[in-house]
């Protein structure tokens, strides 16, 4: 081996030997972050919820709430999602630790399932509607606006498939 291939591979040895960087938790308060990141991405999101409306039911805060858990990891939110209307589109501007105390019930969401359901849901196994007649997905908002916005609903379903998360461990253990 030449002189200067052997510093090239020392050189890389700790970029070679360094574990592979962790996945955050599944609907950890970084793992919303990169949820967030990929709404922002999906046009259906950013389009479809500005375009008929939904975005702009937001009680006069100026961005809708969306909270999420799973049910397997506690009883609690752990990740939350705020959308807002920019630019005319829906975008999602924070995702991170639970931060909104007070929800709008007539606005903001909260959605749970166990581990295996995300899982199931994130992959498109099915779509939302499935899942909550089959109490697969808990559901607590306005439904007949979630209801008129299945669509959109089910891209953001698929945003779990989406975004890499950890199940071996809860957030916020």
């Amino acid at each position: 081996m030449k002189p200067r291939s052997a510093l090239a591979l020392l050189a890389l040895a700790p970029a070679l030997l360094a574990p592979a960087a962790a996945q955050p938790l599944l609907m950890s308060a970084e793992w919303a972050q990169g949820a967030c990141e990929a709404w922002n991405k999906d046009a259906v999101l950013t389009d479809k919820l500005a375009e008929s409306g939904w975005v702009k039911n937001d009680k006069g805060r100026g961005f809708k709430v969306m909270q999420l858990f799973r049910k397997d990891c506690g009883a609690a939110p752990t990740a939350e999602l705020r959308v807002a209307l920019k630019d005319d589109k829906a975008l999602c501007v924070y995702g991170g630790k639970v931060e909104t105390a007070n929800l709008e019930g007539s606005a903001d969401y909260v959605m749970s399932a166990d581990t295996a359901r995300w899982l199931e849901m994130g992959r498109g196994d099915y779509g939302p509607m499935r899942a909550m007649m089959f109490g697969r997905l808990e559901f607590v908002g306005p439904k007949m606006e979630a209801m008129g916005n299945m669509g959109p609903f089910e891209n953001f379903l698929l945003l779990v498939g989406k975004v890499p998360g950890d199940t071996k461990a809860c957030p916020g253990t």
